[in-house]
């Protein structure tokens, strides 16, 4: 599992910063990746990284303002061309299938694959299968935004294959029942316990994306114990009162998030082209000062999410 951001600025393209976008690369989990948010030339980002359109299975759109979504008809109808040919579906607030299909109405854009949308509730559950869940929540924006937490399933344990042979289990169909915890009996008349035989569980791991808003209770709930918490993060520490009258967040606003949502690891992004070099890093130092794993994203950046227990290097 990792998240490679595709864009990390605001407003509009800066050019060190592409509008929002990032992806999360569940290759390995599911061979699929799904993005979150699609601002404008998020197609030409993905030209510049080894992801596969064709890959993209599932859109997640905080909100509707443009540097969120300008780039979402170019890409869907780039991804006909690039051998997309499943299913495709967009969660997305309250408009967003209207954008998309009179974008590719007046545009006579034709794809080669279904496109289902899903409008996002005010809290809940969007997605819950054998390996994921995926829950929202609305924000404090001056137009509705959501935040995302994208829950992994918890993986069964491996199958101790060293110690059935050291308890001379010969291998052969009889593994399989094993692997699943039941109770077989052998040729020889012996009964195995397949719990006796099966690692623990590995701990599934835990995103939360957080689109535009101002400070407020949702997030905390969507942050909590996650691995990964990404945050907007607009603004510097001095510009609290801007950040609060455009309903966004500073640096110091997601900083106290992941300490009181006792997040992993923090990663900060749509920031403000206002934001170069040196100041950069005080936005990423002054969020230190408050939770120490924080860190300013920028484009292009890969994220490996790894399994509790490892730490990030």
């Amino acid at each position: 599992m990792e998240l490679e951001f595709l864009g990390t600025g605001a407003g509009v393209p800066a050019r060190q910063r592409n509008v929002t976008s990032v992806a999360l690369k569940l290759l390995d989990e599911r061979n699929e990746i799904w993005l979150f948010d699609v601002g404008e030339a998020t197609q030409h980002q993905i030209l510049k990284t080894t992801l596969k359109p064709r890959k993209v299975k599932k859109i997640f759109l905080t909100h509707l303002h443009g540097d969120h979504l300008f780039g979402l008809p170019g890409f869907l109808s780039s991804r006909s061309f690039q051998g997309g040919d499943e299913p495709l579906i967009i969660y997305g607030p309250k408009g967003i299938e209207e954008y998309v299909r009179t974008s590719l109405k007046i545009s006579e854009s034709h794809l080669t694959y279904p496109l289902n949308f899903v409008v996002l509730p005010n809290k809940g559950i969007l997605l819950d299968d054998e390996t994921f869940r995926v829950e929202c929540a609305k924000l404090d924006h001056r137009i509705a935004s959501y935040g995302f937490r994208i829950i992994e399933k918890d993986h069964p344990g491996e199958l101790q294959v060293a110690k059935l042979q050291a308890d001379s289990v010969p291998a052969g169909p009889v593994y399989a029942k094993i692997k699943k915890g039941e109770t077989v009996t052998l040729a020889d008349g012996r009964q195995i316990n397949g719990q006796d035989y099966i690692g623990h569980a590995q701990k599934g791991r835990i995103v939360t994306i957080i689109g535009d808003t101002r400070n407020c209770e949702a997030i905390v709930p969507l942050a909590a114990n996650a691995d990964v918490l990404v945050h907007e993060s607009t603004f510097g520490k001095q510009e609290q009162k801007i950040a609060h009258q455009y309903y966004h967040s500073t640096n110091i606003n997601a900083a106290k998030v992941a300490k009181k949502a006792q997040v992993n690891r923090l990663l900060l992004t749509h920031i403000s082209a206002r934001y170069l070099g040196q100041a950069v890093r005080e936005l990423q130092n002054d969020a230190r000062a408050i939770f120490k794993n924080t860190k300013v994203v920028s484009d292009l950046d890969i994220y490996d999410i790894p399994f509790h227990g490892r730490k990030d290097e």
